[in-house]
């Protein structure tokens, strides 16, 4: 890990802090949530030695980059924003990437393929799928009216109010339990299904040493930045209707877990292998559904995840 450097780049009126390795063409990677940079080390370290030059930023809100008091500072448009002018600070020349995004960054990795299909060779996403907008629906009511308002997603648009309660819980568990177990529902008073004073066991992915790089992040820049990523769900919808119907044409793989709570989400499987995602994506070249694996997909199984990688970049030389 001491190979990995780091560095601050301004972009788009932010500084935004980036760890990288290796020369060649660049590969950005885009975290998710409550992850950082971090999350990426098994990639920047061997995809580093296999001729590419491996870069992930902490997204505005996490870790070492700035963190914008507005939530309105949080759309699309904003995040997108950064990583135009960071793709053109990272290869002046071209302007032009290779890009690996899970989770949120998976989301805002599709939105740059939409919004600025010229920065951005190819493209492999893990664990979400393009979403297609639907006019009529904004997705908080959407998300509330499948899983109830104890759902994450409703339970986290009131400003200031899960911060309280995760502050009361401590950092040091919400991160452990979301690493570990990612909660589903997040019940008031009660927010995960383990007792409080219940050790977690982490996963044999993630040693205590690891876990403890993103708690202590999370300690000091607290949960609110990451947290106005979804409280811009239902502007980020308002905001995306001209592009409603669009396609987006850039040469695309996905992979995801069977185990990942997004695929068990009503109407997914058949979305992603009936035609509705390769309709949205002419570019989806291959979907890949890893057996037994979970959400965190990118340090589950990091070998063949940086494998599927390499094949797919390779194509594109």
């Amino acid at each position: 890990m001491e190979a990995i450097q780091h560095r601050m780049v301004e972009v788009n009126g932010i500084n935004i802090h980036i760890a990288e390795k290796g020369k060649g063409p660049v590969i950005l990677f885009l975290h998710g949530f409550p992850e950082l940079w971090y999350s990426w080390r098994h990639q920047i370290l061997a995809l580093s030695n296999m001729g590419y030059r491996t870069v992930a930023p902490d997204l505005r809100g996490y870790g070492d980059s700035d963190i914008p008091e507005s939530v309105d500072s949080y759309t699309c448009f904003h995040i997108v924003g950064d990583l135009v002018e960071l793709i053109d600070v990272l290869d002046p020349h071209e302007r032009k990437v290779f890009v690996v995004g899970h989770d949120w960054g998976a989301i805002l990795a599709w939105f740059l393929c939409l919004f600025r299909p010229d920065k951005v060779k190819a493209l492999v996403n893990l664990s979400v799928p393009f979403l297609r907008f639907d006019r009529n629906i904004k997705p908080v009511e959407l998300w509330r009216a499948y899983y109830g308002s104890d759902h994450y997603i409703s339970r986290f648009q009131e400003y200031g109010e899960i911060e309280g309660e995760f502050a009361w819980v401590s950092t040091d568990r919400v991160e452990k339990e979301f690493l570990t177990d990612f909660p589903v529902l997040l019940p008031k008073g009660k927010l995960f299904k383990r007792p409080l004073d219940e050790p977690i066991t982490l996963p044999s992915w993630l040693s205590e040493e690891e876990a403890n790089y993103y708690v202590t992040q999370f300690q000091k820049t607290g949960f609110t930045g990451p947290l106005n990523f979804y409280r811009n769900l239902d502007r980020n919808w308002e905001l995306l209707k001209p592009w409603v119907g669009c396609k987006i044409e850039t040469p695309a793989k996905f992979l995801m877990g069977d185990k990942d709570l997004v695929y068990h989400v009503p109407g997914m499987k058949d979305y992603i292998h009936n035609g509705g995602f390769q309709e949205d994506v002419p570019g989806l070249k291959e979907v890949v559904v890893l057996e037994g694996v979970d959400h965190f997909i990118s340090m589950e199984k990091p070998s063949e995840v940086n494998q599927y990688i390499l094949d797919f970049f390779s194509q594109f030389h």
